[in-house]
């Protein structure tokens, strides 16, 4: 029963999504506002200066569990956010959907899970997350200083939702920023996401 709820989550991951304009890095990130899970308004303009990750999130997917079952997630928000990276989480499932969690019920994972990130926000009418085209979940994305993206894709190079595979992978996100502080161009600026389809509203 198990390995056919996971099998057909899997195919939905794969499964062909409709076109979204997707932006691309080089070019100024989407600008938004969100109001985060405390009620809080946050924006892209109010983080000028900083970097910024963005992680789409939905605590019912095999992929998310993957990086925070295995300490992962939060390791890389602690590690980021030690260097003064702003990171925020983004659940833009719908509020109609099954998989959909209330303010209080998100925050409580977040909490459960010991996640370490700046801000943690829903997007249950899917603007923002259309806006960066973020398709799985998780979806990463990374903005400069300037506002610029400088990156787009999979949290890394294992396609699983095995969280043993985590110990080997190589991880974009990490590179990418590793590349930016050292002065050199992104060696791999966009990738393709893996993941559950986000659940938006149609």
């Amino acid at each position: 029963m198990l390995r056919r709820a996971f099998l057909a989550t899997a195919l939905l991951a794969a499964a062909p999504l409709p076109a979204l304009a997707q932006p691309m890095p080089g070019q100024p990130a989407p600008a938004f506002v969100l109001t985060d899970l405390d009620g809080r308004r946050v924006s892209l303009a109010d983080l000028k200066g900083k970097y910024v990750v963005l992680e789409w999130t939905n605590p019912s997917c095999p992929f998310v569990q993957k990086h925070y079952g295995s300490g992962n997630m939060q390791s890389l928000q602690k590690r980021f956010t030690g260097e003064g990276v702003q990171w925020i989480v983004i659940n833009s499932t719908a509020a109609a959907h099954s998989e959909y969690l209330k303010p209080a019920e998100q925050k409580a994972w977040l909490q459960k899970q010991g996640a370490a990130a700046t801000v943690a926000a829903l997007d249950a009418d899917g603007k923002v997350g259309r806006a960066y085209a973020a398709k799985v979940t998780p979806h990463m994305y990374l903005i400069d200083p300037n506002g610029v993206l400088v990156y787009a894709g999979a949290i890394d190079d294992k396609r699983s939702a095995n969280p043993a595979d985590v110990k080997t992978a190589s991880n974009y996100l990490v590179q990418a920023f590793a590349d930016l502080r050292a002065g050199r161009a992104v060696s791999a600026a966009s990738t393709q996401a893996y993941g559950c389809t986000i659940k938006y509203d149609d």
